[in-house]
């Protein structure tokens, strides 16, 4: 297992070296992003549920339920609820879109590198250039691939925290 763990941190410390500082910016996103995830999901599954049992309870337990004064109340209940549910949304889709573009300062970033190779040795030595070329993609791919892991289940993520909205809108009716 050791052994095993030595090799991938060899593994990912020479892709870091091969695609260049900017990598850790990438990581650093992807980090936010998926903690981010994970904690949208444990609330929506696990603490939402027992929220909304305790807003239709309070609801339940009104005598007025008609008045324009209970509308309001109504209002905000679910107000308060929907933001509960949409809090790091906008972080988590935030997080989505910088990810390419970190990538994009890494590709700036190598390209700059190849041409001073080319302006300090000239285009005689390929194998410098490759280095700064590689330098160039990696950061952008890496950008993509961490936008993309996170892209389908933000989107899911989304479409629960709308259902859940309208099913605790659909659970407190207003005569």
């Amino acid at each position: 297992m050791q052994l095993y763990l030595m090799g991938l941190w060899e593994t990912v410390r020479d892709f870091i070296g091969t695609g260049g500082d900017v990598l850790y910016l990438v990581f650093a996103a992807l980090l936010i992003m998926w903690i981010c995830l994970v904690e949208r999901y444990w609330f929506l599954l696990s603490v939402f549920p027992k929220e909304r049992e305790r807003i239709i309870e309070n609801w339940k337990a009104r005598k007025d339920t008609t008045s324009w004064y209970a509308h309001r109340i109504r209002e905000a209940w679910i107000s308060e609820a929907s933001e509960k549910l949409t809090a790091r949304m906008l972080l988590l889709k935030t997080m989505i879109a910088i990810c390419p573009l970190i990538g994009l300062l890494g590709t700036v970033t190598g390209m700059i590198a190849v041409f001073e190779i080319m302006a300090v040795q000239g285009t005689g030595n390929p194998r410098l250039m490759a280095g700064g070329i590689s330098m160039a993609t990696i950061p952008t791919m890496a950008g993509m691939v961490a936008a993309l892991s996170g892209m389908f289940f933000v989107q899911r993520l989304d479409a629960r925290v709308r259902r859940a909205r309208a099913q605790l809108i659909d659970s407190m009716p207003h005569h």
